[in-house]
């Protein structure tokens, strides 16, 4: 069970709705990549309105184009564990952006009955 407090970094990708990697979304391959490596978790988060390198706005409000909406993946965890990632990202993200950022984790608890929170705390899992 990963606890996390104090100094930390956050790692967000930015890319497109549409982006693919091995004919499913490229987002879900980083979520589970990071899930494989133990990151303390990861969330997407999909925009209503944006653009990138291209130029061209990608809204929900237009029909025509609502295609490729942007999506973020944010990922926080320790920066040694964090920059343990990078190179995974060097391969899945050919087109959009990887920022890095310090922050501070206030409180970070493993959810109760997740596999290990039994034999931390001594309870059953329901």
């Amino acid at each position: 069970m990963t606890r996390l407090t104090g100094r930390a970094l956050r790692l967000t990708v930015y890319v497109g709705e549409d982006d693919i990697w091995h004919h499913k979304p490229l987002y879900t391959e980083i979520v589970h990549r990071a899930h494989a490596a133990g990151l303390a978790g990861a969330s997407v988060f999909r925009g209503i309105e944006g653009f990138g390198a291209s130029s061209r706005i990608h809204t929900s409000r237009l029909l025509s184009l609502s295609e490729d909406l942007p999506v973020a993946v944010v990922v926080v965890d320790t920066e040694e564990r964090i920059r343990a990632f990078l190179p995974q990202l060097d391969e899945l993200v050919t087109e959009g952006l990887v920022t890095l950022d310090d922050c501070e984790v206030i409180r970070y608890v493993g959810r109760a009955g997740e596999i290990g929170e039994s034999d931390v705390k001594g309870k059953n899992s329901l």
